[in-house]
């Protein structure tokens, strides 16, 4: 098994400069053409840290802890803990994840569990960005609250940034000559995610020097009342333009402009949310929709854990090229701006 001393004798430097490196530890410490050299030759050599060794020595098990409500069963949940795995990697981190589908209970559990396992902190994943109480289980370590805000305040935490989705989805629409734009939004008024998209939406309106009509803004749920919803909608305020909370709800725009001998793209135009591997992509025309950087906030979710474990900024590191860019680390509130992606459900 090759150690550090052999890297240190192969590459002509002291072992604290090769422990340095090895532990990601170099950037503002070890000129990047040494470190480069060290790590060419770890690799040579077929280097394996000892994560054992490591943990007895450090009093760190560099593991993290994965909790979620439900994200973990929803579609789009892969992406936020791809990112959180990747940038884990990439930090020499191994990432733990569990599901608590929202029972308070088995969450308690899970995280008693994950503390049992000498986790080094947790990230707590959220659904729909949403206002919440950090569990007391998470408090003593580390913690950074993905798709969610601290209600006390406490953790960082990062969100998309919802006002922005809403202005940037309504501007298209205005860009694309809709006169008459609803939205349809969730019937939840509780998300955080609503407000923002709403805000946006009527901000846009406004710099845009329309009147904002009250009629034009709806709430739903889904199935047939949320079709009776977006039918009613048609028949009384002829939209020409839909801003949807998200993919799902644009499905029905669809339909009842169907039902009504419309077509998308030519007479109506539509923006959902979340680009949904389903409904964006299967959708005829193809919807556009603004995409919830998912990936990047479960990236930048473990760099801002890993700072605070290591007590020290990681703003140097090189990152992946992502749709949406990464936020920087420094303050406790991140928002992302998430990226509209157009398709072709919006009139040229």
């Amino acid at each position: 098994m090759t150690t550090m001393k052999e890297i240190a004798e192969r590459t002509g430097v002291s072992i604290s400069t090769v422990s340095l490196v090895l532990n990601n530890r170099d950037v503002g410490r070890v000129k990047p053409t040494v470190a480069k050299k060290v790590r060419k030759t770890a690799e040579t050599l077929g280097y394996k840290p000892n994560p054992l060794a490591r943990s007895l020595r450090t009093s760190k098990t560099r593991i993290l802890g994965f909790v979620s409500d439900e994200i973990a069963t929803t579609p789009y949940a892969g992406r936020l803990i791809l990112g959180a795995q990747d940038a884990a990697r990439s930090l020499g981190y191994m990432l733990l994840t569990v599901n608590t589908n929202g029972d308070a209970e088995l969450e308690d559990h899970e995280i008693s569990t994950l503390r049992q396992y000498g986790v080094d902190g947790f990230i707590y994943a959220r659904m729909f960005n949403q206002r919440t109480t950090l569990p007391e289980g998470v408090k003593p370590l580390p913690t950074v609250l993905l798709d969610g805000s601290d209600a006390d305040g406490r953790a960082p935490s990062i969100v998309p940034d919802e006002e922005s989705i809403g202005y940037d989805a309504t501007r298209h629409l205005i860009r694309a000559g809709c006169r008459s734009i609803a939205y349809i939004g969730a019937n939840d008024r509780t998300y955080a995610a609503d407000t923002g998209r709403r805000a946006g939406y009527r901000r846009a309106l406004q710099e845009a020097g329309r009147r904002f009509d009250p009629g034009l803004e709806v709430g739903t749920t889904f199935n047939q009342p949320a079709l009776d919803v977006v039918e009613r909608l048609f028949d009384e305020r002829h939209p020409d333009g839909f801003f949807c909370f998200n993919d799902a709800r644009a499905w029905y725009v669809y339909e009842a402009a169907a039902r009504r001998g419309l077509v998308v793209a030519r007479d109506v135009s539509v923006v959902g949310v979340d680009n949904h591997r389903i409904f964006a992509e299967t959708l005829a025309p193809r919807l556009t929709t603004v995409d919830l950087p998912h990936y990047e906030m479960g990236y930048w979710s473990t760099l801002k854990l890993v700072s605070l474990i290591e007590h020290r900024s990681l703003g140097g590191l090189p990152l992946p090229e992502t749709r949406s860019p990464i936020p920087p680390l420094d303050g406790n509130a991140a928002r992302i701006h998430c990226t509209l992606i157009d398709k072709e459900s919006v009139r040229r």
